[in-house]
């Protein structure tokens, strides 16, 4: 099954897309409860008139309780690092546990949703992800019974304005104002067994690819992450509970983002995204996204800390 959320009409639905129509479930259905379901009970609920995908707009698939947002391409982080430190840019604590952030659900987008350059942001990059999305409840969970509770996947573009990031970073404590203006979730949500055909072990080995204004720029395969996913899971739910609707990014693929490109070659080489750039994924399995970045607004200014006399 794909599950979506969208506008038609003044109307926002979930529906189940079939080929190039959605299928509207009933009015006030909550895709987060639809995921919870036993597929045979999922499929009964879509019983509308079919509307065409090109008459929707597309957005955030579900409105998720938490966003945990992961690092686990290995060649990924490697280029990035290169930017702090060319001889050593990956830290041997990154090896030790799958290290995430969690990040703001208000600022999910739908697929073809316009993207705003946040205020004050001169380095606009992309990310190109997948997100698994959480089923059923769990706590403290072991990778080997954590599959069952991952409901299905989305594309994930992880937007980043990296002058704020690297900038608020030094404080020690993470992203901030880098990370929480956008995030794209969709096309829509592809349950997990559609993706089984393509498990390689405990990997799906799913195609990963972004252009830039039509032109190709980078990719991998969702096989090349570093931890599984239900590895993700358990790690996530360590002490604490994951539950129907949360969210978890695999983290950028390996030439998946710029400043992977600009860490390799010490220089902002390809330049930073521009209003009416259009940012365009594919995943194989999946779908495609596409957003327009658009011109942002100037930062209200906030004074620097009144330090102590």
């Amino acid at each position: 099954m794909r599950l979506a959320r969208y506008e038609h009409d003044g109307d926002i639905r979930a529906g189940v897309v079939d080929g190039d129509a959605v299928r509207p479930l009933a009015p006030g259905t909550d895709p987060i409860a639809v995921l919870t379901l036993p597929p045979a009970e999922r499929e009964a609920l879509a019983t509308g008139a079919p509307v065409p995908l090109a008459q929707v707009r597309l957005l955030p698939p579900l409105r998720p309780p938490t966003i945990r947002d992961f690092m686990t391409f290995e060649r990924h982080i490697e280029g990035a690092g290169m930017l702090r430190d060319p001889e050593h840019p990956i830290v041997d604590q990154w090896y030790a546990a799958p290290a995430f952030y969690f990040t703001n659900p208000h600022g999910l987008v739908g697929a073809h949703d316009d993207v705003a350059v946040p205020p004050g942001c001169t380095l606009l990059d992309f990310e190109l992800e997948v997100a698994a999305i959480i089923g059923r409840p769990g706590r403290d969970l072991r990778p080997e019974e954590a599959r069952e509770h991952i409901a299905g996947y989305a594309i994930l573009n992880d937007w980043s304005a990296r002058d704020l990031q690297g900038a608020e970073m030094l404080v020690g404590l993470g992203p901030a104002k880098g990370k929480d203006f956008a995030m794209t979730l969709g096309p829509w949500i592809v349950t997990a067994d559609e993706l089984e055909p393509h498990r390689r072990g405990d990997r799906l080995d799913l195609r990963m690819d972004v252009s830039v204004n039509g032109v190709p720029f980078g990719g991998d395969s969702l096989a090349a992450m570093a931890w599984s996913f239900e590895e993700l899971v358990a790690y996530a739910s360590r002490g604490t509970w994951v539950q129907p609707g949360d969210v978890l990014g695999s983290g950028t693929c390996a030439d998946g983002c710029l400043v992977e490109r600009w860490g390799r070659a010490a220089a902002i080489d390809p330049p930073p995204l521009q209003p009416a750039d259009v940012v365009e994924m594919t995943v194989q399995g999946i779908g495609t996204i596409a957003n327009t970045v658009v011109a942002g607004v100037a930062p209200h200014e906030i004074p620097p800390a009144r330090r102590r006399a």
